[in-house]
């Protein structure tokens, strides 16, 4: 359903009148197109709390945003500040000196991603002034506007964070603000093949090139959206849906050059059944399927509870224990589930699927070291917040207005926002990004 609101305050009287009145005057997002794969504007490079350890500079070029050009500059499309060397509180005087004469003029959707060091446990000061990076990140993301968001990824090499960067200084993160990411150290996560700077053979361009990926729930929706962008970067997508749908997960199939599998994902076969169906094994793994039967927890009846429990989180432990059994999984393979801000913040009349979601992410934390350690292989979620699907265009119109402006962007993202999200969590060179839980909510003010 389109948004009428976002269309009106494109307008000259829609402008004005929102002005006036104090409503929120959400920006057009500029998403990936192949015509347009990079942001507008050059990359301005800035440092705070002294020299850094980084070697960005390589790293920086391969965004394919241009450094700082000579002479009058006008605004930049990003602006990257290495915080790595903040120690203590006074050094935090340098965050502020570094963006407050620059902020104003960043494009209107272009990004700030902020860099920081993990915690020291063995240095208090250095962990408070490591840790105010991310309130500060999360205030200035709520307060920047004009469709531009602020990251915050926490990192020791830089070289390690070049697929983090390139998708967070794209237009492919159009819809993810105000996140906080981890990324390990270069050689985790290994490629499968990849190049030594953990790219596929496929490159930048088809990072997924000569690898299978399976996605649950893919006939439709944000599913199918994700099939879509996995198979526009090289994978052979294999949409799994249940008999239900196995009209919809052909058509997306055969359009994709892919493969249809269909099955009822909780049967308790529904592993061995995806391990038979591609004996020649298997790369990325997408937990998509996914079901909602809101109730409040008063009104629910058991079987609502156990039907969403089941779909949303104890198939996704059955199947990925049965595949990481089999060694179906290759190494340098990627998992990606979903999750659900309503599993991080809560959702009234949601008690069973927050349940769910929040058990995925549970899930992602726990395994991620030990399916790294044991098998090679990642595991991540993505979250997102309110998305424009079939499902939320049947919500009340208050409620669905609600959901659309609650965020710093003031406007519900799209199934693609997702799916580029996924597609990076599932790139070969994002090996060193693991246990991770990514809201693609466009900051959604519920939660943090």
């Amino acid at each position: 359903m389109a948004d009428r609101y976002l269309s009106f305050t494109a307008t000259a009287p829609g402008r004005l009148l929102t002005r006036r009145l104090g409503l929120p005057q959400p920006a057009a997002l500029r998403r990936w197109t192949p015509e347009h794969p990079t942001l507008d504007g050059h990359l301005l490079h800035l440092t705070a709390g002294g020299p850094s350890a980084l070697d960005l500079a390589p790293v920086l070029a391969r965004t394919g945003l241009p450094g700082e050009p000579e002479g009058p500059a006008g605004s930049p499309a990003a602006v990257v500040l290495d915080a790595t060397g903040v120690r203590d509180v006074d050094a935090l005087a340098g965050v502020h000196t570094a963006l407050h004469p620059v902020v104003r003029s960043v494009a209107a959707g272009g990004r700030i991603v902020v860099l920081g060091a993990p915690l020291d446990a063995s240095d208090h000061h250095q962990a408070a002034a490591q840790q105010a990076l991310e309130g500060f990140v999360r205030s200035l993301g709520k307060e920047i506007g004009r469709g531009r968001t602020v990251n915050l990824v926490r990192l020791t090499d830089a070289r390690a964070a070049g697929s983090t960067l390139r998708f967070l200084l794209s237009p492919k993160s159009a819809y993810v603000s105000g996140q906080v990411i981890t990324v390990g150290a270069a050689g985790a996560g290994g490629t499968g093949g990849g190049s030594e700077d953990g790219e596929g053979p496929g490159g930048p361009t088809l990072p997924l090139a000569g690898r299978t990926a399976l996605v649950t729930g893919g006939a439709r929706g944000i599913g199918e959206a994700v099939a879509e962008t996995l198979a526009r970067d090289g994978a052979h997508v294999v949409v799994l849906d249940v008999p239900q749908a196995e009209e919809d997960a052909r058509r997306v199939a055969a359009r994709l050059d892919g493969s249809a599998l269909i099955l009822d994902i909780t049967a308790d076969d529904a592993g061995e059944r995806i391990a038979a169906a591609l004996p020649d094994g298997l790369d990325v793994l997408i937990h998509n399927a996914g079901i909602t039967r809101d109730r409040r927890l008063a009104n629910m009846l058991a079987e609502r509870w156990a039907s969403v429990l089941d779909v949303n989180l104890a198939s996704v432990l059955r199947t990925t224990d049965a595949l990481l059994a089999k060694g179906a999984l290759r190494p340098g393979g990627r998992i990606v589930a979903t999750a659900s801000i309503a599993g991080l913040a809560g959702n009234a009349g949601q008690t069973n699927y927050g349940a769910s979601k929040a058990g995925v992410a549970g899930l992602v934390r726990s395994l991620a070291p030990r399916a790294l350690a044991g098998h090679g292989v990642t595991v991540n979620a993505v979250a997102p917040g309110f998305i424009e699907t079939r499902m939320t265009a049947a919500v009340p119109l208050f409620i669905r207005e609600a959901g659309r402006r609650m965020n710093s962007l003031a406007q519900g993202g799209l199934p693609v926002d997702v799916a580029e999200t996924t597609a990076w969590l599932a790139d070969p060179a994002s090996g060193a990004v693991n246990g991770q839980v990514v809201r693609v909510c466009g900051q959604s003010l519920l939660g943090a």
